[in-house]
């Protein structure tokens, strides 16, 4: 999966993905992939669609 980098600036694969949720509008639970940047370490986050 990509994630865009804000350091690179650039779109990347992320480096150890993992699935993480978090609170969205109206205390509904959301579904996020984050991960590392392969190339300069910096954590990459990507809010995944609703299911």
């Amino acid at each position: 999966m990509e994630a865009y980098c804000v350091k690179c600036r650039t779109k990347r694969e992320i480096q150890d993905p993992k699935e993480v949720s978090f609170a969205g509008k109206g205390g509904q639970q959301r579904a996020a992939m984050q991960g590392i940047c392969p190339v300069c370490g910096t954590k990459l986050f990507r809010i995944l669609g609703k299911k």
